[in-house]
């Protein structure tokens, strides 16, 4: 009777004291919320990076930590009364629980970083975010490579002979990574030469590529093609190819022919001029650039002659705007001349006829 009694006293007591170590581990978890909460309000008009980086990469990291810390604590004081083998995993799951919750906070500092250095709040001059991500991607991938390896060792596990059956099996693994590896070494050439960054317009002359890029990844990119089909492409396959990015570009050309009827040739020289004073008056028009107005050629009906010049915007949309203006403020510098856009026209003579046959027109414009 008395060893029932005991036994009895000693699960209540246990008992409380599991209780109480989960009423502790509530109370701290509250007042670490409070504390991040007050200190995140007065950092949030600094700014310092590193601070705010620093507070939202340790809060769940911490919050959390002491959970499983109370988890632990209350297992063990279980085990203490209750001998069993499930409780000797206790001491492993803490070491690889703090080396987990420590990576997370060394991945969660990274990512914020990364953020941060995109950010007008905290820079100057911003990061470009395609070396931004790329850069956080790579070293988030050594840390998780690392956590593993510092796991492996600290449940016993020689990390040596794991690098030892690598050797051993490197030949097979070796041509199995063969393709990995290229795409990662694509990768770090799209990040380090920036061919293209995340939201460039990119186009393949000797592939059927192009689109919109959305994003840079370790091992492939993704490109959204006009007709709004995504495209995963290998890193890989961009050491070999030819890459147009317009989205580079300073400016964009207009370079148009335009041809006007033969009787109209006398008033061309002051089409022309008109023409030249209309672009370099023109406020898309980037005078800095090369501008030509001239007389290119006497063509089969029409003399002929053409505008080179650029504008001063490189947006697709915006480009074919001006484009669309620009053509229709020079058919009416043609039209106030009294001269006509000409078009394809075949005169017929028939021998032994007093007249010519009416000029027969064709419908295409030149």
């Amino acid at each position: 009777m008395d060893t029932w009694i005991d036994r009895v006293t000693t699960i209540e007591g246990t008992l409380w004291q599991v209780l109480g170590i989960v009423l502790l581990t509530f109370v701290l978890d509250a007042v670490l919320r409070l504390i991040f909460n007050r200190i995140a309000r007065r950092l949030e008009n600094t700014r310092n990076l590193w601070d705010d980086a620093l507070l939202e990469s340790a809060r769940k990291p911490v919050r959390w930590g002491i959970v499983l810390l109370g988890i632990l604590w209350a297992a063990e004081v279980v085990g203490g009364d209750e001998p069993s083998d499930i409780f000797q995993f206790v001491d492993p799951i803490r070491k690889v629980g703090v080396i987990v919750l420590l990576a997370w906070f060394a991945t969660r500092i990274v990512s914020n970083i990364q953020n941060s250095m995109q950010d007008a709040r905290y820079q100057d001059h911003p990061w470009d975010a395609s070396i931004a991500n790329g850069i956080g991607r790579l070293v988030r991938v050594s840390i998780i490579i690392a956590t593993a390896l510092v796991v492996l060792q600290s449940l016993g596990i020689s990390v040596s002979g794991v690098l030892a059956f690598g050797g051993i099996g490197g030949l097979a693994i070796g041509f199995a990574a063969q393709d990995l590896l290229a795409n990662y070494f694509g990768f770090l050439m799209i990040l380090f030469k920036q061919p293209f960054k995340e939201g460039d317009w990119i186009s393949s002359p000797d592939r059927e590529i192009e689109g919109t890029v959305e994003e840079i990844m370790v091992l492939t990119t993704r490109i959204r093609t006009f007709d709004k089909r995504p495209l995963h492409i290998p890193n890989s396959v961009f050491t070999n190819l030819i890459v147009e990015n317009p989205s580079q570009m300073d400016n964009r050309r207009i370079k148009e022919t335009i041809g006007v009827r033969y009787d109209d040739i006398n008033v061309l020289p002051g089409i022309l001029e008109d023409i030249r004073h209309l672009l370099h008056n023109h406020d898309a028009i980037d005078t800095d650039q090369t501008l030509m107005v001239n007389l290119l050629s006497f063509g089969s009906s029409s003399v002929d002659f053409w505008i080179y010049t650029f504008t001063k915007t490189k947006g697709w949309t915006e480009f074919h705007e001006i484009k669309e203006s620009i053509l229709f403020e020079i058919a009416s510098i043609i039209e106030r001349h009294g001269a006509e856009i000409a078009f394809p026209t075949q005169t017929l003579h028939v021998e032994g006829s007093e007249s010519n046959i009416e000029p027969r027109e064709q419908q295409s414009l030149s």
